[in-house]
């Protein structure tokens, strides 16, 4: 918001006293080529970072030059009180110099360039009522600078006359229907100081006044080594330096009637908005208040959100103690609030904003979390707010989380509206006297913490210990999530510890023309492990997700040697325009096996396309479920139905469950793998040997166990042809998501179910069995509070009755038609590289439709199908 100028300053006319022009100066006191017009629009009356100066106009002469061996120039004034006298001034360029015997360098801002320091460029007189005088000589780099520098140049006393600008970050800049100003990465900085190197700039310099009673009736500038300009000039009877601003400071105050705020919650604060606006300073965030309810925060609520108020606002500013905020109504009206009345704790003006100061944040406190039974420290997910919702992150931790794709590296969360930083078993945040509320979390198996603080001047540290509730690690259940993207390897380890996840599986990958952790994969490194300098309890390994738009996505883990490429083919998304198809997923999956790995097919059930003919060529080792919004917290219903043709035809297919954690939204385990390793050491490898073993449950939050007569998930039991009954137990425990009902699936039918209404249960079920089938437990409940949401899910038993194998007719004719889709691209659209490689890719799809088709009719399956494509004769469609 452009802001009227400051009223604590009176410009003085130099109009008469200018002597030369811009335009003709030297080029070192000059523009250059590609230099932008800011300058040259400096004209007249014109604001400095809220300060007002009368610059030439239009005439001849518009400029003060101050040449070695010219005459003083002298100013008269009116009898003027002023404590200091603002300059806006200049000295030319110093050419750039190199070290004897090297050559120039090549870049357009040489390092040296403005490092120059404490020549006297010239000598300014203060000229007073009763005939003294007190010279103040002007240095180089102190009180002025040179108008072109290099980024590490500034100068000591003096500021850049252009001010500090707050700006959006890209994701902001999209999410409020607008362009990007500046590419990404610099917009994620947020903010811009002035200091523009390589473009020019000019220079604010305070002069105090050694005698302030006393009246100054003149100036008078005198070059003494360089030459230099002056602009413009200006007084202040300010007691405070006028370009030394305070730290952050924050105000609550009440919106007036009829303005509203953005998509994001906030006024816009950046210089395309006109809403909120500081004289002397910048306001840094203007956002709704947020409201949460205390009842709930020292209650069990698993998710406690708060409401974004529509009448208040939290204001962060850095200003002058001496600035005035002005907001802007929608009628064009300006409302002003002195700040140095609020912060002296008195009543506003009538007219004045409705504002009251926040105590400021300014008492580091250093929070240790540690483990209750054993007193050491441990990694968890930590959020602070104060008393008026505000989000106070520990040292080295955004105060607004990115949560924008490829934005997600700074080991943070955001859910809803609260937002979280991991930390390592300690850190330090700034928080204000009086009130703060904490909340930590560490998986499923921990109590997470919520509590209310009070912070006063004895507060210095803050212990929290953790419980650990459930023993599901203890009793040989190890967690993973299996798809994880953009983390470095580190953070996913930090992450992966605080969320209490023993295995993250943090896949490398390609987006069109981008490449994701490519450089992370080294084919034998598992982070975290004991052969690499780890305690063995938390590990990160570096995989693939291979990618490609139609015949769609597969996760290799843990595989050992050469990366496997390509990451991505067949062209845009997944692939550059142009790739061609290179090779097809079964291709990447015997890669995959035989160096090692483990073969997921990601994100049931999209893409449905070529995964079924890689499930019946028996190249999968699991299949895996996501939740994308971790609020939301519901198992896909459509993946697990995807899930269950694929049981229902005859495939062992155990649950994994991934993220695919591409954004700071999305939690790292929100839905995470439970694989029982019982008495085998934890590695990666017998991690990945148990997940093939089938022995695994998915899950947001309940822990939940199953045994078929004695048997676990991933087991055959064989009954006699005329069936009989089996016995399933299962036990479920859950910290904080509720579940209220336990289900019994046979071959994706319900066929016995349980109702619930605490944290825990157990039971006990017999079903009958004439047929042979599968059995899982389906557990319903929610993150969100809604009832028939499901939060868990185990793997498989199953059951054979006498020689007849489990097999659904109207399953295996849909899988039979996915598997003719994914020819059909083949033959039709997927681009090319030679005839030779098109057939052998075809080939492997060909044996995956025998194979199933010869099944139909070796098991005297009567259908009736007609291919939509068919397998023999290429044709287009």
């Amino acid at each position: 918001m452009k802001t009227p100028p400051s009223l604590h300053f009176s410009t003085v006319d130099l109009q008469a006293n200018f002597n030369a022009r811009r335009c003709e100066q030297d080029a070192e006191l000059a523009k250059r080529v590609g230099d932008s017009d800011w300058s040259d629009k400096l004209k007249g009356l014109q604001t400095l970072r809220g300060i007002p100066f009368l610059f030439g106009g239009d005439l001849d002469l518009d400029v003060l030059s101050l040449r070695p061996g010219a005459s003083p120039v002298s100013i008269s004034l009116p009898p003027t009180q002023a404590k200091y006298v603002m300059f806006v001034q200049a000295v030319t360029d110093c050419p750039p110099k190199t070290l004897p015997g090297f050559r120039p360098t090549e870049t357009t801002t040489p390092p040296n360039e403005g490092n120059e320091l404490g020549q006297v460029v010239s000598t300014y007189s203060l000229l007073y009522a009763d005939g003294s005088e007190i010279d103040t000589p002007v240095l180089r780099r102190f009180a002025i600078q040179q108008r072109h520098i290099a980024w590490g140049a500034s100068p000591f006393a003096a500021m850049p006359a252009r001010a500090p600008n707050v700006h959006a970050s890209n994701g902001e800049d999209l999410a409020l229907g607008r362009a990007p100003e500046l590419s990404f990465g610099y917009a994620e900085y947020r903010t811009s100081s002035g200091r523009l190197s390589r473009d020019e700039n000019l220079w604010l310099y305070a002069l105090p006044n050694p005698r302030p009673a006393a009246k100054i009736v003149g100036l008078r500038f005198r070059a003494e080594n360089e030459s230099s300009l002056i602009y413009a000039v200006s007084t202040t009877e300010l007691e405070e330096h006028p370009l030394r601003l305070q730290g952050r400071r924050k105000l609550r105050l009440r919106l007036p009637r009829g303005l509203s705020l953005n998509t994001l919650g906030e006024l816009d604060t950046d210089h395309r908005g006109d809403q909120i606006g500081i004289d002397l300073g910048t306001v840094i965030l203007a956002r709704a208040v947020l409201e949460y309810s205390h009842d709930d925060w020292i209650g069990n609520l698993h998710d406690v959100q708060p409401v974004r108020s529509a009448s208040e606002i939290i204001v962060e500013y850095s200003a002058h103690p001496d600035a005035r905020l002005y907001l802007r109504t929608d009628d064009g009206s300006l409302l002003v609030t002195e700040l140095r009345s609020l912060s002296a704790g008195h009543t506003a003006p009538p007219a004045a904003l409705d504002a009251v100061v926040i105590e400021a944040a300014t008492r580091p406190v250093k929070f240790r979390i540690i483990e209750k039974d054993t007193g050491r420290p441990v990694a968890a997910r930590l959020h602070v707010h104060g008393q008026h919702g505000e989000y106070l992150p520990p040292k080295g931790h955004h105060r607004k989380v990115n949560i924008g794709m490829f934005e997600d590296f700074f080991a943070e969360f955001s859910n809803g509206l609260n937002q979280y930083a991991y930390v390592d078993g300690s850190c330090v945040v700034d928080l204000p006297f009086g009130r703060v509320f904490v909340e930590i979390t560490r998986g499923f198996e921990v109590r997470p913490l919520r509590r209310i603080l009070d912070i006063d001047e004895r507060t210095e540290i803050v212990t929290f210990e953790l419980e650990k509730v459930l023993r599901w690690r203890e009793q040989g259940w190890v967690s993973a999530d299996t798809h994880v993207h953009f983390l470095s390897p580190q953070t996913a380890l930090l992450e992966g510890q605080a969320e209490d996840v023993n295995v993250v599986n943090l896949l490398a990958s390609q987006w069109g023309e981008m490449f994701s952790n490519v450089g992370d994969f080294d084919g034998r490194t598992t982070l975290g492990a004991k052969d690499f300098g780890g305690d063995g309890e938390f590990l990160v390994r570096v995989g693939t997700e291979n990618r490609m738009q139609v015949l769609g996505h597969i996760s290799l883990l843990g595989y050992e040697g050469e990366i496997i490429h390509p990451l991505c083919t067949a062209g845009s998304d997944e692939a550059a325009i142009g790739d061609p198809l290179e090779t097809t997923m079964a291709g990447w999956a015997e890669r995959c096996r035989q160096q090692g790995g483990l073969v997921v097919m990601p994100h049931a059930p999209d893409p449905q396309a070529e995964r079924a003919a890689d499930i019946v060529l028996g190249l999968v080792d699991a299949i895996e479920m996501m939740v994308q919004n971790p609020r939301a917290g519901q198992i896909s219903p459509f993946g697990l139905a995807d899930w269950y043709r694929y049981l229902n035809i005859g495939y062992h297919l155990p649950l994994v469950g991934g993220s695919d954690k591409m954004e700071a939204s999305s939690l790292l385990g929100g839905i995470r793998t439970y694989a029982h390793l019982g008495s085998h050491d934890f590695t990666y490898r017998n991690w990945m040997d148990a997940v093939r073993g089938g022995d695994t449950f998915i899950t947001v939050g309940p822990l939940v166990s199953m045994n078929a007569e004695g048997q676990r998930p991933g087991s055959r039991i064989k009954l006699p042809a005329g069936g009989g009954t089996i016995s399933i137990d299962w036990r479920i425990e859950s910290i904080s998501v509720p579940f209220n009902r336990v289900e019994v699936i046979k071959n994706g039918t319900v066929v016995d179910e349980r109702r619930c209404d605490t944290l825990s249960s157990q039971g006990y079920s017999t079903i009958p069995v004439t047929e042979s089938c599968w059995l899982a437990i389906r557990v319903r409940g929610s993150v969100g509070q809604c009832d028939a949401d499901i939060a868990a899910h185990t793997s498989s038993v199953y059951v054979d009755v006498g020689d007849r194998p489990i097999f659904a007719t109207t399953d295996a004719v849909a899988v039979l038609a996915q598997i003719e889709g994914s020819i059909a691209y083949i033959d039709t659209l997927a681009p090319r590289t030679d005839e030779a490689r098109h057939a052998r890719l075809r080939a492997a799809l060909e044996l995956a439709h025998h194979r199933l088709h010869h099944r139909l009719h070796q098991l005297g399956a009567s259908h009736d199908h007609t291919p939509v494509h068919s397998v023999h004769i290429k044709r287009e469609h």
